[in-house]
């Protein structure tokens, strides 16, 4: 049976931390540059056929890096990509808290049909991460590289999990998820 390596990426710069950048094209930190660096050498090790990435920078640098390292193609695919924040990308927290006040408990109290800044839901990332993993080859494993919301997506569909539990299940910067196909 074949597998997915399912990788969040490594660290973003300092400055996005206390902003919202899910589908923000932001930069990693040195940190999360130097992270990737040593990932890529250990997620090369493993067996696969093949490289996806999110089409985001900070997913881009790990992937293509192992891509590099293994000879392989680095396949973009968008549906891997963070959620859609709508007008909320790339604002400080604490601003968007001023101007929306409780409206942000969406996200952990109806995070299925909440749409932070009139973007994507939960259930709209799910679908798409879901769409990706029922098309993958079952016989070829293989190595993706993105974000916190499709992987806690993802874990939350094999888990059994409900939606509002998914926040969770976000991996740490450069963690792996390994599942079977």
């Amino acid at each position: 049976m074949a597998v997915a390596h399912l990788v969040r990426h490594t660290a973003v710069a300092a400055r996005w931390l206390s902003r919202c950048y899910g589908r923000s094209d932001v930069a990693l930190s040195g940190e999360g540059i130097a992270a990737a660096r040593r990932r890529a050498h250990e997620l090369a090790a493993l067996d696969v056929e093949a490289v996806v990435s999110s089409p985001l920078r900070r997913a881009r640098v790990l992937a293509g890096r192992i891509a590099r390292l293994k000879s392989l193609p680095l396949v973009i695919e968008p549906r891997l990509a963070e959620c859609d924040f709508g007008s909320w990308e790339g604002r400080a927290w604490d601003d968007i808290w001023r101007e929306t006040g409780n409206a942000m408990d969406g996200m952990i109290h109806a995070p299925d049909t909440f749409r932070p800044g009139g973007g994507e839901t939960t259930r709209e990332v799910a679908r798409r991460t879901y769409d990706w993993l029922d098309g993958l080859d079952r016989n070829a494993n293989v190595i993706a590289v993105c974000h916190g919301g499709p992987i806690a997506a993802i874990r939350g569909r094999l888990g059994g999990a409900p939606v509002s539990e998914w926040l969770a299940l976000i991996p740490a910067y450069g963690q792996a998820t390994t599942i079977e196909l």
